[in-house]
């Protein structure tokens, strides 16, 4: 994966740096201050470029690892999630490219003027990207986490359903500590956070909690 990403590695990177090179004031560019700095970044991106190609493999070994152990209406039930869990990921990721960094970088340009200019390094930005667009693929998480949760019966729905207002207090929290340091950054990913926590405890109503282990025992012994 790292080999066929390299050759492509400044065109992913220009598409990634898209947002902020919108939004810069005329004559702003993006630096690098070391001579190897562009280098190791595209280095870095090739990697991060590489594992998702590998990604496919990856969550291969992972599900011909873990089904084995697993009954067959577990197996039903399991596989699903794992797509459910990429489309999320990536619908984060998505959301943050295009809603979240567009907004986010025009707050933190808008205060480049005569006598400060805006000249981001090119390895700063790479390390900024990355890991906020990880931590929106994650907090797009929410609904899956409850699902699982709820079906392996550690949470119950009719208490998550009693538990709104401090959900809805955890999901600022992580929020303001996930997203970029602004306020519409922050309420930006805040709303859909909620959302997702409602979308998950919809399909969480709609699933059957695990059975007791002695129940599980008793059906599957045959007669």
């Amino acid at each position: 994966g790292f080999l066929v990403s390299y050759p492509f590695s400044k065109t992913i990177y220009n598409i990634l740096a898209a947002p902020l090179i919108a939004v810069l004031p005329k004559g702003s560019h993006l630096i690098y201050t070391s001579l190897p700095e562009v280098f190791l970044t595209y280095v870095q991106l090739s990697l991060i470029s590489g594992f998702v190609l590998a990604l496919p493999v990856v969550l291969y070994q992972f599900w011909a690892f873990l089904a084995p152990g697993l009954y067959e209406h577990e197996r039903k039930a399991f596989f699903p999630l794992i797509f459910a869990s990429i489309f999320l990921f990536i619908g984060g990721m998505l959301f943050a490219y295009f809603v979240v960094f567009p907004n986010a970088f025009r707050f933190f340009t808008s205060f480049s003027g005569s006598d400060i200019t805006a000249m981001p390094k090119v390895d700063s930005y790479l390390s900024l990207i990355v890991k906020f667009s990880l931590a929106f693929g994650l907090a797009f998480q929410i609904p899956i986490l409850i699902v699982v949760l709820v079906r392996v019966g550690i949470l119950q729905v009719a208490t998550l359903r009693r538990s709104r207002r401090y959900a809805f207090l955890v999901c600022a929290i992580a929020s303001a500590v996930l997203s970029p340091p602004d306020v519409m950054s922050m309420v930006l990913l805040l709303i859909p956070m909620y959302m997702l926590f409602e979308l998950g405890l919809f399909f969480a109503g709609r699933i059957r909690t695990r059975q007791p282990v002695a129940e599980n025992v008793e059906e599957e012994t045959p007669d």
